[in-house]
């Protein structure tokens, strides 16, 4: 296999307008009515009809890729997800939104017939048996030292946004005392963690051809890292989030990302935080969701409420600019709902696997 340096041979910061927002959201291809899981993606993606956006498999057949365009605010990208995943909808397919499809079997899910995918296999056996829902936010960048010094700055908000977002407490049929299950399954694939501070762009596509050359891989790309630098897109990608049923919540978790990003670009960071104290935080926040307590760069433990206090309080300085005041006013409610795990314990809790199936795929198409 060969390996370009495409970290620097196709560089787009700078290309479109600074801070746009593109989201990607991988959702579970299930039975409409029993929520249960279905490899059914090929056949979905040839029903569907044109869409505001894109939709795309995925490297399980049980799974889509729902993809914007790149937007202004997180309004924006949210009406696209919602009329998206109504058009699957429209079709008689249904969608979960969920980090892992609670029920499943290890093994039911196919991979999808595609060389890129076929190629994941290959390399990583049995680690890809249970497929995961993420939520992955980009964020325009100017220029590629605007987009090295935010991607530092935004490694320290990692965890806080991971327990924000931590929604799949249930995997292969049982609770697995976990927040996120989906952080602990994708754990087993390599490079999926969060790589260290950057120096510099020239260090970053350094870093990308030397990995690339020794995973045996193409490029950047196939690096499942938690955040990335995206230079084909121009963007800083945030790729720690379980994918939410709830567009409400992921609209509420976006505008945080959002802001955050866009305060980074402002504020950035050249050594940051050791990626041992961030990895720390990361299963902190997958066991615990927003009931952790996470570790600051002093290694000191403060609870989840404390932090989104603060990043709230971050966020706010660029609400306006970015038009998501709205969203952001949410963030605390989100905390007092325990967020998507604990919605998830609490529909199991009063009627069983069944009917938590049903409700995540009914509010996954706003049916709920």
């Amino acid at each position: 296999m060969t390996h370009d340096d495409d970290a620097s041979a196709d560089v787009q910061f700078g290309s479109g307008r600074p801070f746009s927002l593109g989201v990607e959201e991988e959702l579970f291809v299930v039975d409409p009515v029993t929520g249960h899981q279905a490899n059914s993606a090929a056949a979905v993606l040839e029903r569907v009809g044109e869409v505001q956006g894109s939709i795309a498999q995925e490297l399980h057949a049980c799974q889509l890729e729902l993809i914007t365009d790149v937007h202004r605010t997180v309004g924006e990208a949210i009406a696209a997800l919602r009329s998206m995943r109504r058009s699957v909808a429209e079709i008689g397919a249904g969608l979960l939104g969920s980090g892992t499809h609670p029920s499943a079997v290890e093994g039911d899910a196919e991979i999808t017939d595609k060389q890129r995918y076929e190629r994941i296999r290959f390399l990583l056996g049995d680690a890809i048996l249970t497929p995961v829902g993420g939520l992955h936010v980009h964020v325009g960048m100017p220029d590629t030292q605007t987009a090295i010094g935010a991607f530092n700055a935004l490694r320290e908000h990692l965890p806080l946004l991971q327990a924000l977002a931590a929604n799949s407490p249930f995997r292969h049929g049982r609770d697995t005392g976990l927040a996120s299950a989906r952080e602990i399954s994708i754990s087993g694939w390599p490079r999926s963690g969060v790589p260290r501070a950057l120096r510099d762009f020239d260090d970053f596509c350094e870093l990308s051809l030397l990995l690339a050359t020794a995973a045996d891989v193409a490029d950047y790309t196939w690096f499942w890292w938690k955040l990335r630098p995206h230079p084909r897109l121009g963007t800083v990608e945030v790729r720690a989030l379980d994918a939410q049923c709830s567009l409400d919540d992921a609209g509420a978790i976006i505008a945080l990302t959002h802001c955050l990003a866009r305060d980074a670009a402002e504020h950035p960071v050249t050594a940051g935080t050791p990626p041992e104290l961030i990895e720390e935080g990361m299963f902190r926040a997958a066991r615990f969701g927003v009931h952790a307590s996470l570790p600051g760069p002093d290694g000191q433990l403060r609870p989840v409420g404390e932090l989104l206090v603060d990043a709230i309080r971050i966020a706010t300085r660029h609400a306006a600019e970015l038009g998501c005041e709205a969203e952001l006013e949410t963030l605390p409610g989100l905390l007092l709902r325990e967020g998507g795990a604990g919605r998830q314990r609490r529909m199991y809790e009063l009627a069983g696997m069944d009917a938590l199936l049903r409700d995540l795929t009914a509010l996954t198409i706003d049916r709920a």
